[in-house]
């Protein structure tokens, strides 16, 4: 069956790298690539085939400009996308040997966290399966109580899910410590990164995390271990999940191409639109293995450039998947 429509709600952010001049001595050279978590998951579900909605606050000046082009090219729906008068937010990113990104972040008073409550309850999600958010959109104020609100209401007829994405430049880790429970009771899905859960909870096994958070609501976690792959936990049944081997250019939007295709694999089957009743470990270990030869792909090209799916025939999955 097609996939009906997955809304995704958050910031974008303007994600300029480094390149080297002629004369590096007293020259900085910046790329500047459409990026934010919540925008680069958006537009990885639309170039797999699922219809993707997106709140976004986009501003009127060039960055703003350029994410509506990207977004639009990708085929995601803008229609209730915010004509913000603030600023759009930048990170300018340094890539390590490994291709792991550091970023520092210019985003005093931008577009992405302004959000109200009257703007947001403008969004129609009548055709909706699936909410996903996360990220600074949801942590930072005066937006992010606005944001939890909506939450609240989409669940009544959407899966919720949530991806932390803790910015710790940004805004301090113990202020998404102090939300995560009452996120994990408003989700149905909670992924997030092997960083994220050791700024979120320090020196914690990856198992006895998931088993806190099932606690306090969650129904499936997913944690994305790099290399390692990834670990899911649904009601406490785990599956790990091995990484497809790629040749890594860099890792920026890898772990959000993951969530699209978790979530797109999962809508595909059927399984979206509620408290996932219907979902079994097996279902489970499938999208996973699907979302990690989309984040190979996005690893093997520059910045948060996630494939189209007629692009994934170039990748061979593990155990034949």
């Amino acid at each position: 069956m097609s996939p009906r429509q997955i809304t995704v709600l958050g910031e974008c952010v303007a994600d300029a790298f480094t390149e080297p001049t002629a004369d590096a001595s007293n020259e900085l050279a910046l790329r500047v690539l459409p990026g934010g978590g919540p925008a680069n998951t958006a537009v990885a579900l639309a170039r797999l085939g699922t219809p993707a909605r997106f709140l976004a606050r986009l501003s009127g000046d060039v960055f703003g400009r350029l994410f509506r082009s990207h977004l639009e090219a990708s085929g995601v729906d803008l229609s209730y996308a915010v004509a913000a008068a603030e600023p759009s937010t930048l990170a300018v990113a340094e890539l390590d040997a490994t291709g792991q990104a550091t970023f520092s972040f210019h985003a005093q008073n931008t577009a992405d966290w302004q959000w109200t409550s009257a703007e947001l309850a403008r969004a129609e999600l009548s055709e909706t399966v699936c909410v996903h958010t996360g990220s600074l959109a949801l942590v930072r104020e005066p937006g992010g109580a606005a944001v939890e609100e909506f939450l609240r209401t989409a669940a009544e007829r959407a899966t919720i899910s949530i991806d932390p994405n803790v910015r710790p430049l940004l805004v301090r880790p113990e202020a998404y410590r102090a939300r995560l429970a009452h996120w994990c009771a408003l989700a149905d899905i909670l992924r997030l990164s092997e960083d994220d859960l050791e700024l979120l909870l320090p020196g914690t096994p990856p198992e006895r995390a998931c088993d806190l958070w099932h606690a306090a609501g969650v129904r499936l976690v997913v944690i994305t271990l790099g290399a390692g792959g990834a670990l899911a936990s649904l009601d406490g049944e785990r599956v790990r999940v091995p990484a497809v081997s790629t040749r890594v250019v860099d890792t920026v939007g890898a772990g959000d191409s993951f969530t699209a295709g978790l979530l797109h694999h999962l809508g595909t089957l059927g399984l979206l639109g509620g408290r996932l009743a219907e979902l079994g470990i097996g279902e489970v270990e499938e999208a996973c293995r699907f979302g990690t030869q989309v984040a190979a792909l996005t690893c093997s090209v520059a910045g948060p450039n996630p494939p189209w799916s007629d692009q994934l025939a170039q990748l061979t999955a593990v155990d034949g998947v």
